[in-house]
Parts: C-alpha cells; sequence; structure tokens
C-alpha cells in the first residue's frame, strides 16, 4: 500500500519557473528544483508536461528559477500556479526585473534568482527532467526559502466549510484547495489548477 500522504512528508521547496518562445514569457510554480554538480554549476528541475512552461522550456532552452520565500503571498501561488499561459498573460500589469538573459523573474518574493539553459532533457511520462547550466546566480535576499509544508500550513487558505445545496456535495482538493461540486466526483477528475488527481480530493462533510 502507497498513502499519499507520506509521500507529502518529502522535503521540497517551492519555485516559480520562467521561460520563454522567443516573444511571449510565461511562468509556473514548481517544487522540485535540485544542485547537482559543483563544477560546472548544474541543476535539474522537473516540470509537468500539463505546464505550459515546460513546451517553451524545450523549445528555446532557457529558464529562471526565482527560489520563493515564507513570506510569498498566496496570490502569487495562484497568479503562477493556477492558471495556464496557454490562456493568459501571467505577467500582464505588472513590471518584472529581468536576468541578464533577458528573463523576468520574482524580486518582492524571491530571495535568489538562478538563470540556466538546458543542456539535457528526459521524459518521464508526466514529467520532463531537465539538466541545465547555471549562467546566472544572484543573491535578493536573506529570507527564508519556503517549503511545500510551509505553504500546505501557513500560505495556503483553509477551505471554508459550507452548507450543501440539496443534492449537491462539494469535494477539496488537498493540494490547492480548488472545489468541486456535483452529485458525485469522477474518478477521472484532474484538478483544473494544480494537475492531481480525484484521490487527492476530500469531501467537505
Amino acid at each position: 500500500m502507497i498513502e499519499k500522504e507520506a509521500m507529502y512528508k518529502i522535503t521540497y521547496g517551492l519555485f516559480m519557473l520562467t521561460s520563454t518562445d522567443g516573444e511571449k514569457q510565461n511562468g509556473c510554480i514548481v517544487n522540485t528544483v535540485s544542485m547537482i554538480t559543483e563544477e560546472p554549476k548544474r541543476i535539474v528541475v522537473f516540470v509537468n508536461k500539463a505546464n505550459y512552461t515546460e513546451q517553451l522550456m524545450r523549445k528555446t532552452k532557457v529558464f529562471n528559477v526565482s527560489i520563493l520565500t515564507e513570506n510569498t503571498p498566496f496570490d502569487v501561488f495562484k497568479q503562477f500556479g493556477f492558471q495556464s499561459g496557454k490562456d493568459v498573460d501571467k505577467f500582464q500589469g505588472k513590471n518584472y526585473p529581468k536576468a541578464e538573459n533577458g528573463l523576468y523573474y520574482l524580486e518582492d518574493c524571491s530571495n535568489a534568482v538562478l538563470s540556466a539553459k538546458v543542456v539535457d532533457a528526459y521524459d518521464y511520462g508526466t514529467h520532463t527532467l531537465f539538466v541545465a547550466e547555471v549562467t546566472e546566480a544572484k543573491t535578493i535576499s536573506a529570507e527564508k526559502s519556503v517549503t511545500y509544508e510551509y505553504y500546505q500550513s501557513h500560505i495556503k487558505p483553509k477551505p471554508q466549510k459550507a452548507e450543501k445545496p440539496r443534492n449537491k456535495r462539494k469535494w477539496v482538493c488537498k493540494i490547492c484547495g480548488y472545489e468541486y461540486e456535483g452529485e458525485e466526483l469522477p474518478s477521472d477528475f484532474i484538478c483544473p489548477w494544480c494537475k492531481h488527481p480525484a484521490e487527492d480530493f476530500e469531501e467537505i462533510v
């Protein structure tokens, strides 16, 4: 038996990943970025194929990683994690700083930014593992990096219990808080925000 909750105990950070198709820039939230070699400095990042940013990284092979802090507001996770860059311009309406590679990064809620160029990519079914060489690394602040556990406990709003409408039931995604309403939650349902399956939902009673 594999308990999903046990898997959530693995320590993750949270990062905002930025890439481009050559014209438009896009960003998404990821939780797996690691350094693998010191010389040359190389990192790996896992990206869900459902994310538009993954397609851009495969096309142009450049990206930035903004290392998010514990002071990151929930609105940032909504902006970059709960909507698709295929449908909206996530950077519209605000001026963002650019790294030397010309890509945006988050400054107000990051403690560092890494710029990198992809040298290898490996297909792992639902995700792509990118191996990249760091081309720029800049410290922004001394604030603590946010962990996935801290996000779940202190940043993500807790679901509000509400009265069930007649003949209607509600389920909430344990990952991002998205609520589904209906008579039954389809077994093949995929969360439109975080792309997690029906087994990561629990009924609000």
